[in-house]
């Protein structure tokens, strides 16, 4: 079969069709010093050899009747499409602080991580329609506490926006939280459940570290993640020993040097999927409707699958909304549980059901 051409479907501008032929049957803190893996670096080695700047061609697209196949308008010569296509801007701001993309080598690695998400088209989409059920409830946390708006686009370099991440560095949830500073802010971890998973409680620890990294360590929002990345005291030890204040003067390990530059990429373009992704608001994952139920273990266990019957849901669904029990059972205790807001009737509870 010929080389396709969805792999070129890099969406955004304006808009042509072609006809193709139709296939054939069809962090981060002080102790220890180890630099998290961001969940979202997929396996990913920074070679500049993975191809940004082409695409693969179209192979014969009149060779026979087909379909009719939407592709964006971008750049080409003969039969090839480039990446290239899409700049990166001149300007950019992040949390109100201008980037320095006049500084040759802060520019060049922007770029690496503008292409590189990018590049993986598909995983790019998938980014973003889940920005629009994970980012909601960052953003409202964010402009309680006065923090900027931007610090929710590390949800998607942290973890993928996915509740259940887990690094090697023993970090989880979709902050990252190592054990430490998880233990730090409050967030508790047990056999039961791991805090660190439920996308508000840990938001929540995120705002204050953050805050704390801000104002009392860095007083920069470019250090302040650098530090939430590495460890606070890793990044301190890094700028004496270099004898420079500037993050994007510091030379460190290899994730903290990638990890705010794809943080700025992620903005860029994440906040306008619809210029580089081709998805409009609608395309984006909505958010569930959920209420909060307390939970009564009275016996010596009780199986979720018995709890998500009598909620009307199911066990997969009760686990997805909430990612911080870690068993298919609960011991015997009290607990506070998300599940799908009561609709009749099309969705009731067990116990409210007529016979």
């Amino acid at each position: 079969m010929t080389t396709w051409v969805w792999r070129a479907l890099v969406s955004g501008g304006l808009w042509m069709a072609v006809m193709l032929p139709v296939p054939a049957g069809a962090q981060q803190q002080a102790e220890p010093p180890v630099v998290k893996e961001s969940a979202s670096r997929a396996g990913a080695n920074g070679e500049l050899d993975r191809g940004l700047a082409m695409l693969d061609s179209l192979e014969n697209p009149n060779e026979s009747e087909g379909r009719l196949v939407i592709l964006p308008e971008i750049k080409r010569e003969g039969d090839r499409y480039f990446l290239s296509s899409f700049k990166l801007p001149d300007k950019l701001t992040f949390a109100g602080q201008p980037v320095p993309l006049d500084n040759w080598q802060v520019r060049e690695r922007i770029e690496y991580e503008f292409y590189q998400f990018l590049e993986d088209q598909g995983e790019s989409i998938i980014l973003a329609k889940r920005t629009g059920r994970c980012f909601p409830p960052a953003e409202k946390q964010l402009a309680d506490a006065g923090l900027p708006d931007d610090l929710k686009y590390m949800l998607l370099v942290e973890s993928k926006c996915v509740a259940a991440a887990y690094s090697k560095a023993k970090a989880s949830g979709p902050w990252q939280f190592i054990p430490a500073t998880g233990k730090r802010y409050s967030l508790k971890s047990d056999e039961v459940r791991d805090d660190r998973r439920n996308l508000e409680m840990s938001t929540e620890a995120a705002v204050k570290y953050l805050r704390y990294l801000k104002e009392f360590k860095q007083n920069d929002w470019f250090m302040a993640m650098a530090s939430y990345n590495a460890g606070e005291e890793r990044v301190r030890r890094l700028l004496k020993e270099q004898n420079i204040t500037d993050y994007w003067k510091m030379h460190g390990p290899r994730e903290t040097m990638r990890y705010v530059p794809r943080i700025i990429a992620a903005k860029e373009i994440y906040s306008q999927p619809e210029k580089y992704l081709g998805l409009s608001k609608k395309d984006l994952y909505m958010p569930m409707e959920t209420e909060t139920v307390t939970i009564n273990v009275k016996d010596s266990q009780r199986a979720l699958t018995s709890i998500a019957e009598e909620f009307g849901t199911y066990f997969l669904e009760l686990k997805m909304l909430n990612p911080e029990f870690k068993k298919d059972s609960l011991p015997r205790g009290t607990y506070q549980m998300k599940v799908p807001r009561q609709s009749c009737p099309t969705r009731c509870f067990k116990q409210d059901k007529t016979p």
